[in-house]
């Protein structure tokens, strides 16, 4: 799973998702890429299941590049807890993810092929998505 070798502070805010994605809105690296139309946060867990539906559907075969990072902690309180007594303990790590934002990049196989491994990642994650190709000049 992805997450920070150390952050700042253990606890953060929630914080909210608003507006459009300025950052990490084009293609960068990839022909083919799977970018997100909705506000949401994305799980470590949920980024890796993601990456391995891609990499089995495209037989090890190209690159890929994962273009969000998990660095925002998520908390929970223990189950059957009362409220009260301060802020749950770490449980994972988030990305927040706004629209527009570039998640995954394949390179180096079939348009086709990459096309399929994308909407199986898409079927593993919360948010909804669009695939793009790369403009050529």
């Amino acid at each position: 799973m992805l997450a920070p070798k150390k952050v700042k502070f253990r606890k953060w805010q929630k914080g909210r998702l608003r507006g459009p994605a300025l950052r990490g809105i084009s293609i960068a690296y990839g022909d083919i890429a799977l970018k997100s139309t909705e506000h949401g946060k994305l799980t470590s867990q949920q980024i890796e299941a993601a990456r391995i539906a891609m990499m089995r559907h495209i037989k090890r075969g190209g690159k890929v590049w994962i273009r969000v990072f998990p660095d925002h902690p998520i908390t929970a309180k223990p189950l059957e807890t009362r409220q009260g007594s301060g802020k749950g303990s770490p449980v994972g790590w988030c990305a927040p993810v706004k629209p527009g934002r570039i998640l995954y990049e394949i390179k180096g196989v079939n348009i086709d092929l990459a096309r399929e491994a994308l909407i199986r990642a898409a079927h593993k994650l919360p948010v909804k998505t669009v695939i793009v190709l790369k403009e050529r000049l």
